[in-house]
């Protein structure tokens, strides 16, 4: 079963995070829609945080331990907010199990295929050797020279945990991802369709959601709308959280 933060009492709110990150990433956020009136779920997905690992890895099965997460915990219709990797699990699962999604949010994420980039970060990732007792100041000198964006490092850092005294290590199941990366860009499959209401949230800065990409988005989400955050990246929610909440609180209301 999928690890999570459980707050709030009212309608199901379920919060998944993108590539690499956890729940911890959205602790704050998801107080305030707690605020709000919402029991909000916050997932850590397969192979992520505090959740199992385990050598499958895809959007179907992903989208599998969502469903069993809601089964388990008696939520028989939900909204959902997925970031990147998680807004594409939240797609797949509003597509299969159209019946238990009130409203759709998906942020800076199209339903179409991504190509492999995140090369630098996972050669930076695989350069930190644990065996060696690194302490968290050497492992982000050993992140540096592949990821220079101090941000995106502080992001990574998040998932590092003592495993016992002394031994750090990360929390994901970075073996799975080497093997498995091309996971991560799979398309939405074509018969897909979702016709509830839906909210596509993307940086202004950022490339993932093209005004060209709005046909293949209208033809999944035909009840679908678009936000744009102005002067962020692809991390919209951590890096302007207030407008964040108030696009996407206004869409859930």
């Amino acid at each position: 079963m999928l690890y999570s933060r459980i707050e709030g009492e009212g309608k199901p709110l379920l919060i998944i995070h993108g590539f690499l990150g956890m729940s911890d990433n959205w602790k704050s956020l998801g107080s305030q829609y707690v605020l709000e009136g919402f029991q909000v779920h916050i997932l850590d997905l397969r192979n992520h945080g505090r959740s199992f690992h385990s050598d499958d890895f895809s959007y179907e099965i992903m989208t599998q331990d969502v469903f069993e997460y809601c089964q388990n915990h008696n939520l028989n219709q939900v909204s959902i907010v997925g970031h990147s990797m998680g807004g594409k699990v939240a797609m797949l699962f509003a597509t299969k199990y159209p019946t238990m999604v009130e409203k759709l949010i998906v942020a800076d994420i199209g339903p179409k295929y991504y190509a492999p980039h995140h090369q630098d970060i996972l050669a930076g990732l695989n350069a930190v050797d644990f065996s060696t007792k690194p302490d968290r100041a050497e492992v982000e000198e050993l992140l540096y020279p592949y990821i220079p964006d101090f941000g995106t490092r502080q992001f990574l850092m998040k998932n590092l945990y003592w495993k016992e005294p002394g031994q750090l290590d990360f929390r994901f199941n970075l073996k799975v991802f080497n093997e498995k990366i091309n996971e991560i860009g799979t398309k939405l499959p074509d018969d897909t369709k979702f016709e509830n209401p839906t909210l596509f949230i993307r940086g202004g800065n950022s490339n993932y959601i093209l005004d060209n990409d709005l046909p293949e988005i209208q033809n999944h989400f035909p009840n679908y709308k678009l936000a744009t955050i102005p002067n962020v990246g692809h991390w919209l929610h951590a890096e302007n959280p207030k407008m964040f909440f108030e696009e996407t609180l206004s869409f859930l209301k």
